[in-house]
């Protein structure tokens, strides 16, 4: 099952990667955007990787700006339904909605590295309503966080006397995977959840 770019896609499970995600167009611009930077890539470079004129690319995306918003809008639609889906089947519990959405957001880091460091990395390269936009939803995604971690606090779940930074910093802490995580490394993607978790529960006292 595939996220489309248009808003319209279903949610899949939130924890399989073993499906591809971006169409090839979508994929080439992706690689060539983490091998050189938005800034350092030639759209005649992508264009030649998919076997395409600079026209016959135009005539899907109208502009390098272009790939650079449906790669970050099709990154943050699928972190968003991931985490939506880790929250509903979590239920009511705060201690089972952090634990799953700190396991969602480590395995989508993990799994989607590329995909997450473009998102996050050339913010600065994106542009008038698609900045905003992707602004406002990596703040939804922070506010998932926020309002866990503040009902933990208002139940005792959670003894933090910081409770904004606390959930800024495992954010953080969460998103900074996609910079160094590999998948052939010792440490499989669900093993790092797993410790990801104890070490934001610690952080939360």
């Amino acid at each position: 099952m595939t996220v489309s770019t248009d808003g319209a896609g279903p949610a899949r499970a939130w924890r399989n990667y073993a499906e591809e995600t971006l169409p090839p167009m979508l994929q080439t611009a992706a690689d060539c955007f983490v091998e050189h930077g938005y800034h350092g890539t030639k759209i005649r470079a992508v264009a030649a990787r998919v076997g395409l004129s600079v026209p016959g690319l135009y005539h899907h995306y109208p502009s390098k700006h272009a790939l650079l918003v449906s790669i970050a809008r099709f990154a943050m639609q699928d972190l968003l339904e991931r985490c939506e889906s880790a929250l509903a089947e979590a239920g009511p519990a705060v201690e089972d909605r952090f634990r799953l959405l700190i396991e969602c957001l480590v395995l989508f880091h993990a799994h989607r590295s590329d995909l997450a460091f473009i998102a996050a990395s050339e913010i600065r390269s994106l542009e008038g309503d698609a900045r905003t936009a992707h602004i406002a939803a990596r703040d939804r995604q922070q506010r998932m966080v926020d309002e866990i971690i503040d009902a933990g606090v208002a139940e005792g779940v959670f003894g933090t006397q910081y409770p904004h930074e606390a959930s800024l910093a495992i954010v953080t802490m969460c998103t900074g995977v996609a910079q160094w995580y590999r998948l052939d490394g010792a440490l499989t993607p669900e093993d790092l959840a797993v410790r990801y978790d104890a070490i934001a529960r610690h952080a939360l006292a």
